[in-house]
């Protein structure tokens, strides 16, 4: 056999090496740009030898990963290995902007550009963006957004750091009729709280609810990582950030408003099923019945009327700051009118507060309508000292319900953040609790994660910023006849002994049309 043959004959079997393992044709051909070494090549540690393989084998692959354990230079040169083996390949790389998405090209290209000439297949198209092969084969890089996978077939869709991605839920469901006769999807990401799509996935993937096979790397699989670079990840980053760049752990992650270890609290001390689940569909949960010698609080938040949130209250014990019971559902601003007059009086004739915002003024013209008296003013200059409020009383220069605005929504944040740091509120429900979970900072405002609610959050946290004003101003002795806060501190004076609805004289959910009354109960 001459050299020449010899040499073919051996191109030949390493091609054929390189196409059947992919760890081979990385380790020996691919190099990579090392922040500290420069140009090297690609020598995988055991673990990404083993990330590698089930990228290859597995059609949905999900990955929480530590920080810097070079899982998106692997994806990169996994999709390099595909597109050079395997014909009429299309990559698409999903990251939160494109130019984050193309950083994940560029590591293709400059693998591709290091390969020797026998292996390197010729570029038809290469920029920035893109990169494709003679054999019909290529990778583009795009921001996410519901049709960025949607306009053309995918063979592999990279999402990298996909729980930083606000709308991957549509992008994931924009791709599935492709995904769906064989594609690939790889989600790559830290943790960024939970509630989002990546953390949804993760948590199915890990109970085997979906087709998303699982790979979780904290920084312990990394062999030239020590205890000592972890503690100095403490002090660079801060304990939270570390826990979630460094332990892969969701509940540290994310800029949340309130406090991880706060809400485990809750979970595991205070978190009940309820005594009674009311309504057609058990939307109404209670906890404690009605007792006359409590004061109670009823505080309600309207849907917008979009069809995407929903209209919640919860009802307050004023005085042990304890959370009674709670609605959530979706009800015609009117009918929730009268749903809160019977439950406000149900409960002890209890301070009604309703946002005032928008459609809320349809509930609220309901409840003046039907002349419940303890509905909270607001006044209408925002000030919310007890001179100033008595001030306008007097005046008349006050609103029914209350005013939520700039200067009020940080305040009444402000305010259940303080109760839940302290601890010093009672959180009984899950749903609420489950809202906390993805009430994040965004843009410096608070606010719930993309496609989630915060109405019972948001209903909470005015009950208790309310409940303060109303406690302080019945301590100094001020009676606001139409607010009718002190309506809270004389319980003493109404007739009758502990009630339930049972027991009542009238039926608070008993309402009058021109067709004669209405029990409104079934609402319940």
């Amino acid at each position: 056999m001459s050299e020449q043959q010899n040499v073919k004959q051996i191109v030949i079997q390493e091609y054929a090496k390189c196409a059947k393992d992919p760890a081979y044709f990385m380790r020996k051909y691919c190099y990579i740009q090392h922040p500290q070494r420069g140009r090297i090549l690609f020598n995988l540690y055991p673990f990404q030898d083993k990330v590698l393989y089930l990228f290859r084998d597995h059609q949905y692959l999900i990955t929480l990963k530590s920080r810097q354990l070079g899982i998106s230079t692997l994806a990169a040169g996994y999709s390099l290995w595909l597109m050079l083996f395997h014909k009429d390949k299309n990559v698409l790389a999903l990251a939160t902007t494109q130019s984050t998405a193309r950083n994940l090209v560029t590591k293709v290209q400059f693998m591709y550009d290091q390969l020797p000439s026998w292996l390197k297949l010729k570029a038809v198209e290469k920029n920035k963006l893109s990169l494709r092969l003679t054999n019909g084969s290529r990778i583009a890089a795009k921001s996410s957004n519901s049709d960025a996978a949607r306009s053309e077939a995918v063979s592999l869709l990279l999402i990298d750091e996909a729980a930083f991605i606000d709308n991957i839920d549509e992008t994931f469901a924009a791709a599935q009729q492709t995904l769906a006769t064989g594609g690939q999807c790889m989600a790559l990401s830290t943790p960024n709280g939970i509630g989002n799509w990546f953390h949804q996935t993760w948590e199915k993937a890990e109970t085997g609810e979906n087709s998303f096979v699982p790979i979780k790397l904290p920084w312990t699989v990394h062999p030239e990582r020590s205890q000592s670079w972890r503690d100095q990840q403490d002090n660079d980053l801060g304990p939270r950030m570390a826990a979630q760049e460094c332990d892969c752990d969701f509940l540290s992650s994310g800029d949340t408003v309130f406090e991880p270890e706060d809400l485990i609290f809750y979970e595991t001390t205070a978190q009940q099923d309820p005594l009674e689940k009311r309504g057609v569909s058990g939307d109404y949960w209670i906890w404690e019945y009605p007792d006359y010698m409590k004061s109670y609080m009823v505080v309600a938040d309207v849907a917008r009327g979009d069809g995407q949130d929903y209209s919640t209250f919860h009802i307050f014990d004023v005085e042990a700051a304890t959370q009674v019971a709670e609605f959530k559902s979706k009800v015609p601003p009117k009918e929730f009118g009268n749903m809160l007059v019977g439950v406000a009086t149900e409960y002890n004739n209890a301070m009604l507060v309703v946002e005032n915002a928008n459609i809320g003024w349809s509930t609220i013209e309901q409840i003046i309508e039907r002349e419940y008296a303890n509905l909270y003013y607001s006044s209408r200059s925002e000030q919310d000292t007890v001179e100033t409020y008595m001030n306008k009383m007097e005046r008349g220069n006050l609103v029914p319900g209350f005013t939520m605005s700039m200067r009020t929504r940080p305040l009444v944040i402000a305010k259940m953040m303080d109760y839940v740091r302290e601890r010093s509120v009672t959180i009984k429900s899950q749903r609420l609790l489950k809202e906390m979970r993805v009430f994040v900072w965004k843009n410096g405002k608070a606010q719930a994660q993309t496609s989630y609610n915060d109405d019972l959050v948001m209903a909470f946290a005015t009950g208790l910023y309310v409940r303060d004003t109303a406690l302080r101003l019945r301590q100094q002795g001020i009676d606001l006849s139409r607010a009718s806060l002190s309506a809270m501190g004389n319980l003493n004076q109404r007739q009758g002994a502990a009630y339930s609805v049972g027991n009542m004289q009238n039926n608070p959910y008993t309402i009058d049309t021109p067709h004669g009354q209405e029990d409104i109960s079934w609402l319940l």
